[in-house]
């Protein structure tokens, strides 16, 4: 199974485990809903903590099945809404451990977290200009100052972890070998807490928020999927999964 779960000592341990590089495709990201949100319903729980394994910690989206089933592009849509949703109403806090490449999908994931804590190694990134897409601006907002997130969106250039953490996105950086043992630590403070007063803090927390994150990263898919109906996207896709460095796009808008 590509995600597994731990519960142990208040902490339900959400573990995307599916290489080479943990891109979900549109059924993995609806189950990832599913198990979040579950999870977090759990009266056992006080914490969840999302963490991967192998190379890094989420590529996003199975490129592989868009290119090969574009029609499949609104279940995707909403497997990664209902993901990116669960995790930020989920009724306690939600921890990220994050290393490597965090892509995509898995700036959804961190955006609507509670907390990031990251490995030295881990960078941050939406390559979705470069890929056909649109999308992950709101949660990337939630996370880095406008112009950053500008930046970055139109380049598709990579945050690394340390610039991450000198704007706020993030809690701690750490060395890739401390990374478990340092978010296990964290979040085992927040499980010795009242869970009810976990639920509580998170409610009013993401009540006090100045934006609604889901509505607007809903908004944003409206484009992703206007985006996918566009030639140069299935040139974009066609590109990334042949291995070509990017699409060559000379045509006039």
């Amino acid at each position: 199974m590509p995600i597994r779960t731990e519960i142990h000592a208040g902490i339900a341990e959400v573990v995307i485990d599916h290489p080479p590089v943990n891109a979900l495709d549109s059924a993995g990201w609806n189950e990832l809903a599913r198990i979040v949100a579950s999870v977090g319903c759990n009266t056992e729980v006080r914490v969840v903590l999302i963490r991967a394994e192998g190379k890094g910690f989420c590529a996003g989206v199975d490129l592989k099945e868009m290119n090969s089933f574009p029609e499949r592009i609104v279940e995707l849509n909403r497997g990664n809404y209902l993901t990116f949703k669960a995790v930020r109403t989920c009724e306690v806090p939600v921890v990220a451990a994050v290393h490597g490449f965090v892509i995509g999908g898995g700036i959804g994931i961190c955006g609507a977290s509670d907390v990031i804590i990251a490995s030295g190694d881990a960078f941050f990134s939406l390559p979705e200009i470069d890929r056909g897409a649109m999308g992950g601006a709101a949660h990337l907002s939630r996370m880095l100052p406008l112009h950053k997130v500008r930046a970055a969106f139109f380049t598709g250039a990579q945050v690394p972890a340390t610039e991450a953490w000198r704007l706020g996105a993030i809690e701690k950086v750490v060395p890739r070998e401390k990374l478990l043992e340092e978010a296990r630590a964290f979040a085992a403070v927040i499980a010795g807490k009242s869970r009810t007063a976990l639920r509580l803090a998170k409610e009013a927390l993401n009540g006090v928020e100045p934006t609604d994150v889901d509505r607007a990263y809903r908004f944003e898919q409206g484009f992703t999927l206007e985006m996918y109906m566009h030639e140069d996207s299935r040139r974009a896709r066609a590109s990334f999964v042949e291995r070509k460095s990017k699409a060559d796009f000379q045509e006039p808008c």
